[in-house]
């Protein structure tokens, strides 16, 4: 065990122990009398010394020490009671220690790293031995109140684990700890008087792997676009790495790939047994046990999973047993005496007649009362199981769920309760139509002479079959072991096949669990027009034309209910090409029904993500596929540098189980491996073709050639024993003229797969896809990004750089809304089906964030407003979101507009709708006298020279008249006096801390004054009845100065005169654009305050630095968030 470092002198201790590995810093030792046979006498003394003290006095016989070269003073680091255990102290510090210190300079700080990572070793191995007795959670919730308190996260960030670890900076590591949470991978570390935080989202990890570098053996990287960082020192490497692994993975989908915002309900190793059940199902317990199989006599150890519906069991020996019961099929669940020969025994009885034994399980009085409620649930969900649990006659069904319904059951019982008469008579008829039998029976019909041997065939592998059944089970709760592994690869007899393909996919449950359930989609799909339906009717008579049951209305009919009906319940797939194919071989197997629930087992459980527009299951698999060819055939592999040309050939394996490729009589036998092994059957089945066509392969000049060798070896896989007759294919790609190939006989291809390549597990292969859907999903997310980039670049005077920055804020902004606000908007913002520019979206809080970190007008306190007035200007189609698009032209305007683009901004930001009626009424701010229209208009300079701002209106009123002629432009609404008060508040903020702050306010209210002068005088000239053409007549340049002057003079004196007792509305006083852009451009320094040049790259880098904490501290406390704004300028 590990000991908190103790002092102790070696130069009196000498003669106790004796030194039996030494190296540089650490040394083992063994204490005499203790594993030398007696030896010498003071071995014997000293032996018999520690034989006779108490027990809490004794010293462990082993120990390590660190040393420091030239010192007499060392430390106890661990101790053991036995050369095993120290030993394996010893290899950890030689792999995870020793290579690292040569990095430090100095002894003390390699005394103080070596003192540090053991207290944190002790630390966490008492945490994780408190956590495996559940005694005390105190060790966790110290944990989470220190993370809460250094990462200053939301409650909704959830702590998964936590680990002690060693962060590399360079060639220093950092001993820290290292927090893993449902959104994010943490570490915090002071050492040696320096704090590092460091914060990596699990949605920006790119790649992560286990690797080594000069110092350390095993460590894990972690890869984001801008950095690799390395980890390293775990106490357990491999269980750190696989919770990453998994966090990542749960991530990715649930945040790139629009899965539902919920963490995943359980981070256990996926197995064999529970990739079978339905993705819903949350998994309870795990709980090691070991069960009695009958056909071994005796009792097998394994480990029970438990979940919502079912009850699984796995051996620890991998293949000697599986075992999957449905709670609906079980009768009672039963404590049974506690003896020595069978501890801690339950008795699990189903309605086949048979029971299950488990013994040694721990905490048995607790999971028995957990299953009984589970139990309880699944049976008062369906009434009807329990109704009829007594009636049905155990026997009368050979295979599976007794819960299947018969020919004289109601196909509908307790869907829809509201259906009259017409509806009944509408579901018998529906009934009536739906196929009751197989379509294969239809082709049987047209049985060719000469076909006795494969019949022979058939009746020896049905008598096998039956053999099994009796000894192992014939329901979905039967033995699964390697016995029928081998007896499924010799291939299912056609008899059988359709019901073996529901029990090993678990179709059977789901089945008996919807009555009637398929017969309303058949009638709330069939006739609907949709995008869907326009493409099954596309597909329909190109799947399986040359079969015969596809020639007829019959198949054509079912094929177009099954997939109408599935793209009905699952909008999200809809329908996909290749589809059509899996669906017409289940039919040719399964009744019409059964098969509906295949498709649904295939596409939702045992191929997830195949089926979509994205096919994001069948890349990730293509790339483990590219991994194992590596790994398998290294030859080929070398020969074929690139392995895409393999994958894009093998991609229909994946998606059609090589059924549209290989004749039919052959391909089925791959459906069956399929269903009873999963994907891996794929995967070694694509290997064992590979290799057989190595050679050939290897001597091929071009793709073109590799995709013809293929395509030949696979029209030649003949299944010899079927007693079909051979079906050709129409997807063959050699001609007659052709040499012909030999002939490879599928059910040795299967045999030689699982004999070469079967060895990989589901766990194997499961951890192979979270390593490359990593890849995959941020591959996706890049396309994405080049092609937003790639439409707003032209448009946007931004440099790329900056503008790709710029972007990943965004999608940061609408990530970490993701993270903590409740999710039940969220994925209405990112569909990845969505055109790219529009799959990310934020809403106007999180605008405001990125309006405080990245907009160059700040404005103190007024920022927040003229935030949230940005975003109801930007948001064109009023659905309170806006797209990256709209930020990026905003930005744009703000840092590289001309001036008068920026003041059109600015003017736009303080009219409807960007100004609400509320904000117009709110108080004014303009008490300051520099703003009285009773101001002279003559403003003297420091320079004594004097401006006539009279005349330069005059002609800027009288420009604008002649401009407004010829403009063909659509005019800006004009601005109200409440709405110019408002917008001449938002220049008052804008300037304030400007280096020229006293003369942009002296211009300001110089202009201000112009304005609202302007403004009466047209308020003036529409309350006399004037019109535009005796205001013009004012105007004329033959006018002498003294009238002109009357003119302001008049309504400088009098303004109350006019405005009090005349009824003029609020309206009547009114400025436009080009008022106010014309009288901004006569003072000098509000032109250089508007056209001085702006930089956006350090403002990104301020952002990407402060988003999370500007977020967290909003989302924390949003009193103190308000107060700390003007800071995060």
């Amino acid at each position: 065990m590990w000991l908190k470092p103790e002092e102790v002198l070696l130069k009196n201790a000498l003669k106790l122990w004796v030194t039996q590995k030494s190296s540089g810093y650490f040394i083992l030792q063994r204490r005499r009398g203790h594993g030398d046979g007696g030896g010498r006498f003071t071995g014997r003394l000293v032996g018999a010394l520690d034989a006779v003290l108490d027990s809490n006095a004794r010293v462990a016989p082993f120990r390590i020490l660190l040393q420091v070269p030239g010192s007499q003073v060392y430390s106890a680091i661990a101790c053991g009671a036995t050369a095993e255990e120290i030993n394996q102290h010893w290899e950890w510090l030689e792999q995870n220690l020793l290579h690292t210190l040569s990095v430090f300079d100095n002894k003390e700080d390699i005394v103080s790293f070596v003192k540090g990572k053991v207290k944190a070793l002790i630390a966490e191995e008492t945490s994780s031995k408190l956590a495996e007795q559940e005694e005390d959670p105190e060790k966790f919730r110290e944990a989470l109140v220190k993370f809460e308190s250094r990462f200053n996260f939301p409650e909704a960030e959830k702590l998964i684990t936590y680990y002690s670890c060693c962060c590399w900076k360079g060639k220093v590591p950092r001993q820290g700890w290292l927090y893993l949470s449902i959104n994010h991978l943490c570490f915090y570390s002071f050492f040696l008087g320096k704090e590092l935080k460091l914060i990596i989202p699990w949605v920006e990890v790119q790649k992560l792997e286990r690797t080594s570098n000069v110092f350390m053996a095993d460590t894990v990287r972690v890869t984001t676009a801008n950095k690799e960082r390395d980890f390293s020192t775990f106490l357990n490497i491999s269980e750190a790495f696989r919770i990453m692994e998994q966090l990542a993975d749960v991530t990715l989908r649930r945040l790139l790939d629009n899965e539902i915002f919920e963490l995943d309900p359980g981070l256990q190793d996926p197995t064999q047994i529970t990739k079978r059940l339905p993705r819903r199902e949350k998994l309870h317990e795990v709980v090691d046990c070991s069960l009695w199989t009958p056909f071994s006599r005796c009792h097998t150890a394994g480990t029970m999973y438990t979940s919502d519906s079912y009850i699984c069991f796995a051996s620890k020996e991998n293949g000697c047993c599986t075992v999957i019961i449905p709670l609906r099929e079980v009768i009672s669940i039963e404590k049974m005496e506690d003896t020595s020969l069978l501890p801690n025994p339950i008795i699990i009885s189903i309605r086949s007649k048979t029971a299950f034994q488990f013994i040694e399980l721990k905490d048995r009085d607790t999971l028995v009362e957990n299953l009984l409620q589970r139990f309880k649930e699944v049976n008062s969900s369906n009434t009807w199981h329990c109704n009829n649990l007594q009636n049905n006659n155990q026997n009368s069904l050979p295979f599976g769920s007794m819960c299947t319904l018969g020919d004289d059951e109601p196909a509908c019982l307790g869907t829809e309760a509201s259906h009259g008469k017409e509806g009944s008579e509408c579901e018998k008829e529906n009934n009536y139509l739906l196929n009751a039998e197989a379509l294969r029976s239809d082709f049987h019909q047209l049985g060719m002479p000469g076909l006795d041997f494969g019949k022979s065939r058939e009746q020896i592998k049905e008598s096998l079959w039956d053999d099994h059944f009796v000894e192992y089970g014939r329901t979905v709760c039967m033995f699964r072991t390697e016995k029928i592994r081998k007896l499924v690869a010799m291939g299912i007899p056609e008899s059988l096949r359709g019901k073996l393909w529901l029990l090993f996919s678990d179709a059977q449950t789901d089945l008996a669990s919807h009555p009637g359930y398929y017969v309303h989609l058949v009638e709330a799909s069939m006739g609907r027009c949709c995008m869907a339906r326009e493409e099954i009717e596309r597909d329909l008579h190109r799947s399986l034309p040359e079969h015969p049951a596809f020639q007829s209305e019959t198949g054509i009919a079912a094929l177009r209910r099954v997939l109408t009906a599935y793209a009905h319940r699952n909008p999200k797939i809809g329908y996909c090409q290749s589809m059509n194919i899996l669906t017409s071989v289940l039919l040719l197997y399964a009744k019409e029904e059964e098969a509906f629930w295949l498709l649904v087992a295939v596409c939702e459980r045992m191929l997830p993500d195949y089926f979509n527009h994205r096919v994001i299951g069948a890349q990730v698999d293509q790339s483990v596929f590219e991994e194992l060819i590596k790994e398998q055939l290294p030859e080929l592999a070398e020969h074929m540098k690139d392995l895409t040309a393999l994958a894009s050939i093998s991609l229909s394996w994946f998606l059609t189980l090589f059924l549209s490729i290989m004749p039919l009589e052959s391909a089925v036998n791959v459906v069956d491996c399929f269903f009873y092994d999963g994907i891996k059957a794929i995967f070694q089945l694509g290997l064992a073709i590979l290799e057989a066509n190595a050679v050939d392969l290897c001597n091929s000049k071009d793709d073109g050639q590799a995709l013809m060798i293929l395509s030949r070896f696979l029209e030649h896989v003949k299944n010899e024993e079927s007693p079909l007759p051979p079906i050709g294919n129409h997807h063959a790609f050699f001609s007659d003229d052709q040499d012909p190939s030999p002939v490879t006989e599928i059910a040795n291809l299967i045999h030689d797969s699982y004999e070469k390549f079967g060895d990989h597990s589901v766990e194997q292969i499961e951890h192979m896809r979270y390593k490359h859907r990593i890849r995959v999903l941020q591959s996706h997310e890049d396309t994405t990004k080049q092609n937003v980039l790639r439409v707003v670049i032209p448009d946007v005077s931004i440099l790329p750089e900056d503008l790709e920055e710029l972007y990943d804020l965004f999608k940061r902004e609408h990530l970490l809304r993701c993270y903590w606000a409740g999710g039940s908007a969220v994925p209405e913002r990112h569909d990845p089906s969505r055109p790219y520019a529009e799959q990310y979206r934020i809403d106007a809080q999180q605008f405001a964030g990125l309006y405080r970190l990245l907009s160059p007008w700040t404005c103190g306190e007024h920022t927040e407003l003229l935030a949230h007035r940005t975003f109801r200007l930007l948001d064109d189609n009023m659905d309170q979101l806006i797209e990256f698009k709209a930020l990026a032209s905003c930005l744009d305007v703000m840092y590289n507009g001309e001036m008068n683009e920026k003041i059109k901004l600015l003017y736009k930001l303080h009219i409807p709708p960007a100004l609400t009626e509320n904000e117009r009424d709110s108080q004014s701010p303009l008490k300051n006298p520099l703003l009285s229209t009773s101001r002279p208009l003559v403003i003297g300079k420091s320079n004594g020279d004097a401006v006539d701002y009279q005349k330069q209106l005059k002609q800027m009123l009288k420009d604008l008249a002649k401009e407004k002629d010829t403009k063909t432009e659509k005019e800006l609404p004009k601005m109200s006096q409440k709405e110019f008060i408002q917008f001449c508040k938002t220049l008052y903020s804008m300037f304030h801390e400007d280096p020229e702050e006293n003369d942009l306010y002296q211009a300001i209210a110089t202009v201000t004054t112009l304005l609202l002068q302007i403004g009466e005088v047209g308020q003036r000239s529409i309350s006399l009845g004037s019109g535009s053409d005796e205001f013009t007549e004012d105007l004329q340049p033959e006018a002498s100065a003294s009238e002109q002057d009357a003119v302001f003079t008049d309504t400088v004196k009098s303004p109350h005169k006019d405005s009090q007792p005349s009824p003029v509305t609020e309206g009547d006083w009114t400025v436009s654009f080009e008022h106010i852009l014309a009288s901004l451009l006569t003072e000098q320094s509000l032109v250089n305050f508007f056209e001085k040049p702006l930089e956006l790259k350090p403002k990104l880098e301020n952002a990407k630095l402060n988003q999370y904490s500007l977020r967290t501290n909003g989302m924390s406390c949003q009193s103190q968030s308000e107060r700390a704004k003007p800071s995060m300028q």
